[in-house]
């Protein structure tokens, strides 16, 4: 399996284009042949689908909201079948509950376990993917993203580790990815640009040209059993460049 195989890209990075023929047409140029797509694109999964056929891209995955899990999970594994995806996202909460106490964070993992349980059952591997504020002590020393898991218990919830909001967060990646090694599915492979630097994309940077170790990243997280590595920049000054760049650096990094 040669890394293009398990590569893909959460096209949320390159949502400024705001055509998704472009956005596309984009990532295919850069030699991606999976993306990872965004809640709206299940609402037309049959679509999204040909369009991405038409590239000879394929979905790798998805991100989709804690109210559409609730209000329309029917629709949203329908959505996965149309697809041809196995892994969900649930990629965070609205800002006015990041701040919640400990008891809220349960619930949020109660809750997810209970979903992932039934989405387990229809072959749909549902998981939480993380910012950096769930490494906030909730509860004495004890974390909002601990609180999630231990919440979850024993259910199929999955976990996309997201490594730099890991690093962003003051947490060290590699002890975080292997304390949850269970649950790991999938990463977003992102960069840190170094202090000072490209504080217009909030100091994100393209893969490989930051401040963290992809090479050592790339290899704990497979080893955690990431099937999936996800390429994405929250901000960036140049999304096509973004891609490409980010690219180029991950093809040759087992190597």
């Amino acid at each position: 399996m040669s890394v293009t195989d398990i590569l893909s890209i959460q096209l949320y990075t390159l949502r400024m284009m705001e055509s998704l023929d472009r956005i596309l047409d984009t990532v295919a140029d850069a030699g991606y042949r999976n993306v990872e797509t965004v809640g709206s694109h299940l609402d037309d999964a049959a679509g999204v689908k040909a369009k991405l056929a038409a590239r000879g891209l394929k979905a790798s995955s998805s991100h989709v909201s804690l109210a559409a899990l609730r209000d329309k999970p029917e629709a949203i594994l329908h959505a996965c079948r149309t697809l041809g995806f196995k892994d969900l996202f649930m990629p965070a909460v609205p800002p006015e509950q990041r701040d919640m106490p400990a008891e809220g964070w349960r619930s949020l993992g109660l809750e997810l376990g209970r979903i992932s349980e039934r989405f387990h059952e229809h072959g749909i591997r549902l998981g939480y993917h993380n910012h950096h504020w769930e490494l906030k002590p909730k509860e004495g020393e004890k974390t909002a993203l601990e609180l999630i898991f231990e919440a979850a218990g024993s259910s199929p919830l999955t976990w996309q580790v997201d490594v730099a909001w890991l690093a962003r967060g003051g947490a060290d990646p590699e002890h975080w990815i292997h304390r949850y090694r269970d649950r790991v599915t999938a990463a977003h492979v992102k960069d840190i640009a170094p202090t000072g630097q490209n504080e217009d994309q909030d100091g994100w940077t393209d893969v490989g040209a930051g401040i963290l170790d992809w090479r050592d990243l790339w290899r704990i997280c497979r080893d955690a059993g990431a099937e999936w590595m996800v390429v994405e920049h929250d901000k960036p000054a140049d999304p096509a460049r973004t891609a490409r760049n980010s690219f180029i650096f991950l093809q040759n990094i087992e190597d």
